[in-house]
């Protein structure tokens, strides 16, 4: 059938031609007065960030997305449980209520860093509680 003659058209292209360095004088290709960046304007002056939009604020990206008011602000809550003094009945009386032997027990997972006891339910044999704890249960431990 028809074969494909080498053309100069056709041939790979082997080399890589540099950036173009503009303002470096007049043999360099651009290096008049504009050097390729037109006549006027803020962007024939200097840089403009990436996000500049003019001064129309209401429409402008940065209005439109949201504030992200301090990155992680809620890292603190994802390794924290919550457990009511119901979920401490079985302990025995006199038990030391620290984040260790929680999870000695089985009442908290491996790896769990911070706990609260709130004062749901009731604890009917004193216990020594050595984590923090809401006041409720502060005053029934007082009592």
């Amino acid at each position: 059938m028809y074969k494909k003659i080498m053309e100069l058209s056709n041939l790979p292209k082997i080399t890589v031609r540099p950036k173009k360095r503009v303002g470096r004088g007049m043999g360099s290709g651009k290096g008049s007065h504009t050097a390729g960046r037109g006549t006027k304007g803020q962007k024939a002056r200097g840089k403009v960030h990436i996000l500049y939009e003019g001064t129309k604020t209401k429409k402008s990206l940065v209005k439109r997305i949201p504030k992200l008011r301090g990155k992680g602000k809620f890292e603190a809550k994802k390794g924290r449980v919550i457990l009511h003094l119901g979920d401490l009945a079985d302990l025995p009386a006199g038990f030391e209520v620290t984040l260790e032997s929680l999870i000695k027990k089985g009442l908290l997972e491996e790896g769990t860093k911070r706990v609260k006891i709130l004062s749901g339910g009731e604890a009917k044999q004193a216990l020594v509680i050595k984590v923090p704890a809401s006041a409720r249960v502060v005053k029934l431990k007082a009592k």
